[in-house]
């Protein structure tokens, strides 16, 4: 499916939740949509600012919140305070470099069976899951290569 019917559907979908949509939430889901990223608001922010000049990040995050609730956006909270958004209908994984930050999707259905081994183990009716591999990425490890050798 190509980006632009992707960003079709979720338009579509959002109004049929009675999202209204504006032309800076049209701009943030594009944004979202086209980079496959998983930007802070800030980021956000400042790919759409010189478009969007009377934008605040304010505006980034309540748009990112009617994302949320209306479940086409999810939230992912880290550690050390940051959160950054996920555009994805289907549940997936996430590979993080331990050095820059880069965040991949990763895709793999046995987790599936994981959930499910877990609501028998406990009698809990598991509602979500989330599972982060953290590493050092391809770049980044040349990069540490490098300052070994010199």
């Amino acid at each position: 499916m190509s980006c632009e019917r992707t960003l079709k559907d979720s338009l579509a979908y959002l109004k049929n939740k009675g999202v209204r949509i504006t032309p800076q939430r049209h701009a943030i889901l594009e944004y979202m949509v086209q980079s496959m990223a998983h930007p802070t608001a800030d980021e956000i922010y400042k790919a759409l600012e010189e478009r969007f000049p009377n934008m605040s990040v304010a505006t980034v995050y309540n748009n990112l919140r009617a994302f949320i609730d209306a479940g086409l956006v999810k939230e992912l909270k880290f550690g050390d305070a940051s959160s950054r958004f996920d555009y994805w209908k289907d549940d997936h994984y996430h590979i993080i470099c331990s050095e820059c930050g880069l965040m991949i999707d990763f895709d793999y259905d046995i987790c599936v069976d994981v959930e499910k081994a877990a609501a028998e183990f406990s009698g809990f009716e598991i509602t979500n899951h989330r599972l982060e591999f953290y590493g050092t990425c391809p770049e980044c490890q040349v990069k540490k290569e490098l300052k070994h050798v010199n």
